[in-house]
């Protein structure tokens, strides 16, 4: 989990105030997720190398961002979303997940779906799922369930209606349990999904962004 956003805000402001301590908290807490994200956006290959250069820019630009944990996941996000369409453009390559960008006009259903199957499944493999979704479902079920934003920051992140990422992402979870070949009508929430696991292998250590974050803004 995230942790609690009361000491999630608290870290991130004691962050920007050039506490690097505190800094470490916060890559803890949000890194996980957030290479899910650029995973989903980018692909298993790449992910780390994205998530790196969006803690970079994270580390530069903290000490003007104002707001709580909500608004950081949200500010965070963005970042992380603009370097990996930065680097999509730059290989020449789409995202790792298909399908069109189409605005969703419908009404999601009063509850979201695939709560009891998510729970089964373990992060990798969930991930691996929602890569077979189209574009506009895959990142608004990692926005919302992974990252853990509320549909106006997910919209904010994305461009989009918040009606529209309502939407998208609960067709996407009921495509998800339809995939798992579980009742499609199933009740769940949207924070169903299990918690990312500790990353491996070539992720930027939080030590390493905090060194960085002092150097640059010796260079501002």
């Amino acid at each position: 989990m995230l942790g609690d956003d009361a000491e999630l805000t608290a870290a991130v402001r004691a962050a920007r105030d050039g506490d690097e301590t505190a800094f470490r908290i916060v890559y803890r807490a949000v890194h996980p997720r957030l290479l899910g994200y650029m995973r989903t956006l980018v692909g298993d290959h790449d992910a780390e190398d994205v998530a790196s250069e969006a803690w970079l820019q994270i580390a530069r630009d903290l000490e003007r961002f104002d707001g709580d944990a909500d608004r950081f996941r949200g500010w965070a996000a963005r970042i992380a979303r603009n370097r990996a369409l930065d680097h999509i453009r730059m290989r020449g390559r789409r995202p790792a997940v298909g399908g069109d960008e189409t605005e969703l006009t419908g009404k999601p259903a009063e509850s979201d779906t695939a709560g009891e199957a998510m729970e089964a499944l373990a992060t990798d493999s969930a991930l691996s799922l929602i890569a077979r979704l189209p574009q506009d479902q895959a990142e608004a079920v990692v926005l919302r369930v992974v990252v853990g934003l509320d549909a106006k920051s997910a919209a904010e992140t994305l461009g989009k209606r918040p009606g529209a990422v309502r939407t998208a992402a609960h067709r996407g979870l009921k495509r998800l349990a339809e995939l798992l070949g579980g009742d499609p009508e199933s009740g769940g929430a949207l924070d169903a999904l299990p918690p990312q696991r500790e990353p491996r292998g070539r992720a930027v250590t939080s030590a390493s962004v905090t060194h960085t974050r002092a150097r640059t803004q010796k260079d501002m």
